[in-house]
């Protein structure tokens, strides 16, 4: 009887280790409440509440690439008002890859701005994930809830206001003073897949983040694949473009908020 029950233990100890994986691909959809950040009832009733996107994680145990996927053609929402598109941008991180290396706790991002190419080199900063015990199924695998805060510090918005005729809007240089806050982010990660990986710049978790919440529904990614293969050829760190620190990619993109938008004809930008 005790050697059938530590047959027993055994079978399932090494069950448990043969369903863990340690690399995979992960595709998300990212939807961003664009309605909450605009104050202008007009300005809303021209932009879909939710902008969406599709992004891909590639992991191993020790790495990580995280990018943007491109977006199929879709109506523009200003087509018909003199020609005039508005483009916002919700978050700074889209269009560029993501490279994390956690044994060397180091992450290289690829950024375009102004027309140049950057490699912005950082330290992988250590996240205050408070894990709790709820658990849910995503996609098959059962995934535990985490919760940290976050003190957001955002950039001033400048308003926009439309002429009746159709014509391009007109800008009020004058910028809303920008006032850090508190958000909370809700994560839901799974232990069998074996990473600290996650969705932009979020992880550092005992598994990988399957379903990221911002400020309450602001941001969420949710995966909608997973793949327990990774490509190898895909998952390298990004070499193209000038080696430059975060502060001092922060440093240049705050100068470029701060000098008189819109950036090119009729584009506008709403944070960083």
């Amino acid at each position: 009887m005790k050697k059938a029950f530590l047959l027993l233990i055994t079978t399932a100890s090494f069950s448990c280790i043969k369903a863990q994986i340690k690399e995979g691909t992960i595709v998300y959809e990212r939807k961003i409440n664009q309605h909450r950040a605009i104050s202008d009832e007009q300005m809303k009733a021209m932009l879909p509440e939710f902008r969406t996107s599709r992004h891909q994680l590639i992991f191993s145990d020790s790495v990580s690439l995280f990018k943007m996927l491109p977006e199929d053609e879709a109506p523009d929402p200003f087509a018909g008002s003199g020609g005039t598109r508005v483009i916002m941008r919700m978050s700074g991180s889209d269009g560029g890859d993501l490279y994390k290396n956690f044994k060397t706790a180091q992450s290289v991002s690829s950024q375009e701005m102004g027309g140049k190419a950057y490699l912005i080199t950082d330290s992988i900063k250590q996240q205050p994930w408070k894990i709790g015990t709820e658990t849910r199924q995503i996609l098959g695998y059962t995934c535990i809830k985490a919760t940290r805060k976050l003190t957001m510090q955002t950039a001033g918005v400048r308003r926009m206001s439309f002429t009746s005729g159709g014509g391009a809007p007109q800008v009020d240089t004058t910028a809303a003073q920008a006032k850090p806050r508190e958000i909370e982010i809700v994560a839901w990660y799974a232990e069998s897949l074996v990473s600290p990986a996650g969705p932009d710049s979020y992880g550092l978790l005992p598994g990988v983040i399957l379903e990221l919440n911002m400020d309450n529904g602001a941001t969420v990614y949710t995966a909608t694949e997973v793949k327990k293969t990774a490509d190898a050829k895909d998952l390298k760190e990004p070499k193209k473009g000038k080696v430059i620190t975060a502060a001092e990619f922060n440093k240049l993109r705050l100068e470029m908020i701060s000098n008189q938008l819109p950036v090119g004809a009729g584009t506008f930008r709403i944070g960083g």
